[in-house]
């Protein structure tokens, strides 16, 4: 967490996890518990780091407490939502893979019509 009045370079109130884009796939660790703790005293997290915590699930479950719903209620959503990322996730490997095949499948027919 940073102050966002403070410069570029200025110093972090705390730092509350890490991004890792190169990994395969991204890997991003976070301290849930200050990023709650931050979140729920005011602290706006910017759109990039909103979109990083959000992968978490944090701020569905933040938002599940913030209803009053029971621990057990909580870990039993948060399981359908695990589940859902993970055919989200799957579906998009999917179309990913059609166009990959499809785009090899026009270079091919390009390249065949080029030789004739």
């Amino acid at each position: 967490m940073a102050d966002a009045r403070s410069p570029r370079d200025g110093k972090f109130l705390e730092v509350v996890g890490h991004y890792q884009p190169t990994a395969k796939p991204h890997a991003v660790t976070i301290k849930k518990d200050r990023i709650a703790y931050w979140i729920q005293t005011g602290a706006q997290p910017t759109a990039t780091v909103n979109s990083l915590i959000r992968t978490t699930g944090l701020l569905y479950e933040l938002r599940l407490k913030s209803m009053g719903r029971s621990e057990a209620e909580i870990s039993v959503e948060m399981e359908k939502w695990q589940e859902r990322q993970i055919a989200r996730r799957q579906k998009g490997l999917l179309v990913k893979s059609r166009r990959r095949n499809a785009k090899k499948e026009a270079e091919a027919k390009a390249a065949a019509g080029g030789e004739a």
